[in-house]
């Protein structure tokens, strides 16, 4: 009887484990992707791409910003672009702008300002916004001839409006006497007690498209099935609107109360082509002062204390706007 010879083992159970060959790696990359670049190579690549970011940034940002805070604390005057001598003074600008009964005037009209072309341009901006999420014919054509006032310049808006409240001429006052609405013209640029709320009317019709667009695609947004929901829960139209469209619309407000205020608080164009700062100072803001002391009296050093009030409000809100615009859009609020 032949031997019986035992039966050849597996390769795989054959083979060590320590010769086994290892696995193959994918570094296949994904089309459209593009592979990351290795250690230094790579930092280098991502500082390439945002240093003409940061050139431009400090180039048109941070250096003017840096020497209107210097400006600040010297005694510029247009001597000063000849000689280049510009010595420090301390505070005293400082204390010659906060001294200065304007000053305290301006900030009290730019305040009222605000707050009045913000209030009327939402409130009449979400009433729209609302009025043109139903449906209906010639509703494009209607939004579109709203947003003129957006597009005409501020300065020739101002310019209009200046010649509609003429008191003598004006077709404003025309209009009213006509109607019987009042016994005289009424004095809408040229009287201390109306001329700032001239100016507030103004900037409200020119804002108010802004405010229309923005909340009118926040409004696009909420899904049409929860308003359907909520009127089959009974609710009217009013507690839909409190407590439905107001809630989900809030980081549009957010937006566009900050950046409208962002825009009201420094505005210089409108309020110097319509009153010019009077008639008595009666409309000067901070910017038209900034503008008066900086380019009129030749005061740079104040005109800079002023900006740096200006820059200074600016960023407080613009950190608000970004606080409020992570909590909302970041965490799905």
């Amino acid at each position: 009887m032949k031997p019986t010879t035992p039966a050849a083992a597996p390769e795989s159970a054959a083979a060590p484990s320590g010769d086994a060959p290892a696995a193959e790696t994918d570094t296949t990359v994904p089309d459209g992707a593009v592979p990351a670049a290795p250690g230094r190579r790579g930092a280098v690549l991502r500082l390439l791409f945002v240093a003409p970011a940061v050139l431009y940034m400090l180039a048109f940002f941070g250096y003017p910003l840096v020497r209107n805070v210097v400006m600040s604390f010297q005694h510029f005057t247009p001597r000063t672009y000849f000689t280049g001598e510009a010595p420090f003074n301390g505070l005293d600008n400082w204390r010659g702008v906060f001294g200065n009964p304007l000053f305290t005037d301006s900030l009290w009209h730019t305040l009222l300002f605000t707050a009045g072309s913000l209030l009327g341009q939402f409130v009449i901006g979400l009433a729209l916004a609302v009025f043109f999420s139903r449906r209906f014919r010639l509703s494009g054509f209607v939004r579109a001839v709203l947003l003129l006032p957006w597009l005409v310049p501020m300065v020739v808006s101002a310019v209009v409006w200046r010649k509609l409240l003429d008191q003598d001429t004006g077709v404003l006052n025309t209009f009213l006497m006509d109607l019987h609405l009042t016994s005289s013209a009424v004095p809408w640029l040229s009287s201390p007690d109306v001329a700032l709320l001239s100016a507030v009317l103004v900037n409200i019709w020119i804002g108010i498209p802004f405010n229309m667009v923005i909340l009118y695609g926040g409004l696009q947004e909420i899904p049409r099935d929860l308003y359907e929901a909520a009127a089959l829960d009974g609710a009217g139209p009013w507690r839909t609107f409190r407590g439905l469209t107001l809630p989900l619309l809030r980081p549009v407000v957010t937006v566009v109360l900050i950046l409208g205020f962002m825009s009201t608080v420094k505005i210089l164009d409108l309020i110097l082509a319509l009153t010019g700062g009077g008639p008595a100072d009666s409309t000067q803001t901070l910017g038209t002062v900034t503008y008066q002391l900086s380019f009129q009296q030749l005061n740079f050093g104040q005109g800079a204390v002023v900006g740096n009030i200006l820059i200074l409000i600016s960023a407080v809100f613009a950190v608000f706007y970004l606080r409020a615009n992570r909590s909302d859009f970041g965490q799905g609020k």
